[in-house]
């Protein structure tokens, strides 16, 4: 078992990364939410047989009357409607500033189900519970919730933070081959912003990876959530701007998944073609600067070895631009990107006419 603290100043958490530790998670829930009676959980459609009907036994076995939530399995879920939906459901449980959301699931459960938490009540205690890899190594862990609207992904959302994460990695031998690399996309991500190192594991191992090697994928998750959670102590709500590279990949990525239509492309499909642009474009910036080129070509590689996409598809320039604009790093009418400057280390740049370079 590895343990990851978040040390936020005003609501630390712990990571709790383990094989086979569903059994204990009333023991964890009573730990971290003290005197608490009363639970909703919320899954969806996939994960509910698998996971989400196990995680309300074990809580109705330690003494958590509890309710379950299920939603349709899939990124059209995370919308005003079933947010609409999960408030109604947990006022008809009887949910109070006490009740607890537990989200069992993917990504768009953790999203979904903590943004519900952030905004009944003004706030009610929120667990993260995640079953694919892209959640376990990126959107379980910091705190940022939302939802999607048709102008764009996550445009309205909430900084809430878990009272903390409970990860059992046999869920990963269930998760389909397809949602299981979009979350390597992630893992990636982290050795190109912020460990050099970490990147050279990865290309060292990419045998183990794809076989999905328990011992590998404990040191990967753990090693992501360490980097993820050091971000988010400097830069919990993004004040400072630092925050803002863990969105490497992710302003393309995000275009790319609203204009093929939500559910066309994974997030982390997306997050890697998006990374593929990013460094492209840092490389057209600064021509002279062939560590670039390496870096670009290194990226790709990886990425490709982990049969993540990494091409562009065929899509109008003009919407392409239009839909980077309402980016959240976009201001004054001006997108902003992440870009790698070498290798383990990237910085924000505002890029003028980006639309010779798509």
């Amino acid at each position: 078992m590895q343990t990851v603290s978040v040390s936020l100043a005003a609501n630390p958490y712990e990571i709790v990364i383990s094989s086979g530790i569903f059994p204990q998670f009333g023991e964890y829930f009573k730990k971290w939410v003290p005197g608490a009676r009363q639970a909703v959980v919320v899954t969806d459609t996939n994960v509910e047989p698998l996971y989400g009907m196990k995680i309300a036994e074990i809580l109705a076995d330690a003494g958590i009357a509890n309710d379950l939530c299920v939603v349709e399995a899939g990124e059209e879920s995370k919308c005003p409607e079933v947010a609409q939906m999960l408030w109604e459901r947990l006022i008809e449980c009887g949910a109070d500033r006490k009740t607890v959301v537990v989200a069992v699931g993917g990504g768009v459960v953790g999203d979904l189900a903590g943004f519900v938490a952030a905004t009944l009540n003004r706030g009610i205690p929120f667990i993260q519970v995640p079953t694919t890899l892209l959640a376990q190594v990126d959107s379980s862990v910091g705190g940022k919730t939302g939802i999607n609207i048709p102008q764009g992904k996550n445009l309205v959302g909430a900084f809430w933070q878990p009272k903390g994460v409970l990860m059992d990695m046999t869920s990963l031998q269930t998760l389909d081959d397809r949602q299981y690399r979009a979350g390597l996309a992630e893992v990636v991500k982290y050795g190109v912003i912020l460990d050099a190192d970490f990147f050279a594991f990865l290309e060292q191992n990419i045998s183990a990876v794809n076989a999905r090697q328990e011992d590998v994928l404990a040191r990967i998750i753990a090693r992501s959530c360490e980097l993820k959670a050091q971000i988010v102590i400097e830069d919990e709500r993004e004040t400072s701007g630092r925050r803002a590279i863990l969105n490497y990949g992710h302003t393309f990525g995000h275009a790319v998944e609203k204009l093929c239509g939500f559910g066309t492309y994974l997030h982390g499909e997306a997050v890697g073609i998006g990374m593929s642009f990013a460094a492209k474009l840092a490389m057209k910036l600064e021509p002279e600067k062939k560590e670039l080129q390496e870096l670009s070509e290194r990226q790709d590689a990886l990425l490709e070895a982990l049969h993540i996409p990494t091409q562009v598809p065929d899509l109008p320039r003009d919407a392409v631009l239009s839909a980077m604009l309402h980016d959240k790093k976009t201001e004054n009418g001006t997108i902003r990107f992440v870009l790698p400057n070498r290798l383990g280390e990237c910085v924000m740049k505002t890029v003028e006419g980006v639309e010779s370079f798509i």
